[in-house]
């Protein structure tokens, strides 16, 4: 699967940093996917009715496999081919393969058509360069009436992490998407905690920045 091509995928423009990056960093990890949802992901979409889902940066399938289990029809985006081909052989040992379609895109550059009843980007942050604000901005435009925009990021470094690491708050996060108050419904805005494990074992609690927003059927 590793030669599959995904839509998205013209073969055509140049390979940018970011894809070089994540290319590398998936071929060098021998993790395989371990089945676990995003926690988040179960805490705001466990409840919800099936539908259409958008899983931006979808990494090895994990999220996109959980919601196509749950009856979802899940659009799962990766930049890295090696990702998208590591995923889709996930879903297909899970067995849900035709609830899923993987799509290549450097959301800087390509963005999936269509709308979304679930629109989920979880720790969407990159250490090259990415235009995460823009790239948010059109994760919101993709929800569909009545739909959620799930969004989860990094809001404080453990002790193996990079120490001068500054992280937004959520609300600064928040108004950098600048959306229209009158469109959207606030869910949860705020900084759980969470146990992260470091390389050697190693536990701590860290904070992730956490923005659930529905969008209204105004």
């Amino acid at each position: 699967m590793e030669n599959q091509r995904y839509r998205g995928d013209t073969g055509e423009a140049k390979v940018g940093e970011a894809e070089r990056f994540w290319e590398e960093r998936y071929k060098s990890s021998t993790r395989p996917p371990d089945g676990r949802p995003s926690w988040a992901l179960v805490r705001f979409a466990e409840s919800l009715p099936g539908g259409r889902a958008l899983d931006l940066g979808c990494a090895r399938g994990d999220d996109a496999v959980w919601l196509a289990r749950r009856g979802w029809r899940v659009v799962a985006v990766d930049i890295s081919a090696t990702a998208l081909s590591r995923a889709a052989e996930n879903a297909q040992t899970a067995g849900v393969s035709d609830h899923i379609e993987f799509q290549r895109h450097d959301l800087a550059r390509t963005f999936p058509g269509g709308r979304f009843d679930l629109v989920s980007a979880q720790y969407l942050q990159s250490p090259v360069e990415f235009p995460r604000e823009q790239v948010l901005r059109e994760a919101a435009s993709a929800v569909a009436s009545d739909g959620l925009l799930l969004i989860v990021s990094h809001g404080s470094a453990p002790p193996w992490a990079d120490p001068d690491a500054a992280f937004p708050t959520p609300e600064e996060e928040l108004a950098g998407l600048q959306l229209d108050p009158e469109l959207w419904q606030s869910e949860f805005v705020g900084v759980p905690e969470r146990q992260a494990t470091g390389p050697a074992g190693e536990t701590t609690t860290v904070i992730d920045n956490v923005i659930a927003l529905r969008r209204t059927t105004r």
